[in-house]
């Protein structure tokens, strides 16, 4: 969401931030949208003070005795005060369809952003590691490959009860994904100084606008019959934890982290990623969430990118970061970080973590401020978003790159205590 009063003083700035996204001046509509707000409010003001003005005319036309008068002004204040009332009515519509325009807006990228249309003009940050090496001949299996030939990672199974794009893991798998995701929230809470929060996988409305789900991308969500929605990402309760609030200038950076199911009805993805676990309709996440002042926020940015590599660090995992381009970010973010991890199955780079600076965008949705140790006036604060990571698509990355040639997977180290020693799947 967008500062009205900004957007008229810098409607030329504003335009063009939006044509780097792909999306054409709307400068123009919002603030006529604004105008007639506005000038309605006036209306409404004037006759406020009419309305107070022939009240008083009333008593002194009839201290007068000049009940004709007094009669025309009791009939003015009548007619007035209906107007006001529909007026009020009208103020709300009015007030609604300007909420409503800028809603559906993107938010503005930093002039740092590279310019594009898609991922194909993504900007490669850095690496990390080098691609694995393989002592076997045969070509690197995919994931659903090397899971179901060791009988833990099942599809067939998993269509009867669901549908297309669910699994049932078994056995070592199950468990491994376990390990995956408590050994993510452990660092987290651990060595990066983030507070684990278990959140409600159910919400309302009220959070996925305050995210900005809601209402540009309703057809990804699943809606229950009670006008509740799964939640997309932790991302939606955790950063909402702080909406209708103003904090302290002590509590900040403040940042917390959850380790959830996450579900996405994948509307948009008809036809990609169809085997396999990389695009489900119900994965598990780890995420990461900050709440920051102003001036912080690109350094948190930096920071909670750090958080997430550190994971695949001691996964001892190849990976590249990506700077995306105008065309590839979310519609929330003013810059984004991808992590892709490398997966010798597929012979590619896929994205396994995504971390976003917000700026305020969310918090006016949200409502969400807090109040400078040397100002009395409560500022928005900063948000920022970014996957700790994603436990599946690691899951995959860990099958992919610890394969061996009979089939077996080897257990990095750092998950060897959470899967009670064990060395080796199969």
């Amino acid at each position: 969401m967008f500062d009205i009063k900004w957007i008229r003083e810098n409607a030329d700035a504003f335009d063009k931030a939006l044509a780097k996204r792909g999306y054409e001046a709307s400068s123009a509509k919002l603030i006529a949208l604004d105008d007639s707000r506005r000038s309605h409010i006036t209306k409404l003001q004037e006759a406020q003070e009419r309305r107070n003005a022939a009240s008083k005319e009333i008593g002194k036309a009839k201290g007068s005795g000049d009940e004709a008068r007094a009669q025309e002004l009791i009939d003015e204040v009548a007619q007035i005060k209906a107007f006001i009332q529909s007026g009020e009515e009208e103020e709300r519509t009015l007030v609604g369809n300007l909420e409503a325009a800028m809603a559906v807006i993107p938010n503005l990228p930093y002039e740092d952003v590279p310019v594009g249309s898609d991922e194909n003009e993504n900007v490669l940050l850095k690496t990390h590691g080098e691609r694995p090496t393989f002592t076997f001949n045969e070509a690197p299996k995919e994931h659903y490959e090397l899971g179901e030939a060791l009988g833990d990672m099942d599809f067939a199974r998993a269509a009867k009860l669901s549908g297309s794009r669910f699994v049932v893991l078994k056995g070592q798998i199950a468990r491994l994904e376990r390990a995956l995701g408590q050994f993510m929230i452990d660092l987290h809470t651990q060595e990066n100084g983030y507070m684990e929060v278990s959140p409600p996988l159910l919400v309302n409305a009220d959070p996925l606008y305050g995210t900005g789900q809601l209402p540009k991308f309703e057809e990804d969500l699943f809606k229950s019959t009670t006008d509740h929605y799964l939640i997309p990402t932790a991302e939606v309760p955790l950063t909402n934890l702080v909406a209708g609030e103003i904090l302290s200038d002590e509590q900040l950076p403040l940042r917390v982290t959850a380790l959830t199911y996450c579900f996405r009805s994948e509307a948009g993805s008809a036809g990609r990623d169809t085997r396999g676990m990389l695009r489900q309709h119900q994965f598990l996440k780890c995420e990461l969430v900050s709440v920051t002042r102003p001036e912080e926020s690109l350094d948190e940015l930096d920071r909670m990118l750090g958080c997430a590599e550190l994971i695949l660090q001691k996964l001892g995992l190849h990976y590249r970061v990506m700077t995306l381009c105008t065309g590839d970010m979310g519609f929330g973010a003013r810059k984004t970080y991808d992590i892709e991890v490398w997966l010798p199955g597929q012979d590619a780079y896929r994205e396994i973590s995504s971390c976003s600076v917000c700026g305020d965008f969310q918090a006016r949705r949200m409502n969400a401020r807090y109040r400078p140790a040397d100002s009395k006036q409560p500022l928005h604060v900063h948000t920022l978003n970014g996957s700790g990571i994603a436990v599946g698509r690691a899951l995959i990355a860990v099958l992919e790159n610890y394969q061996n040639g009979d089939g077996s997977i080897t257990v990095p180290e750092v998950l060897r205590p959470y899967m009670g020693g064990l060395e080796k799947l199969g």
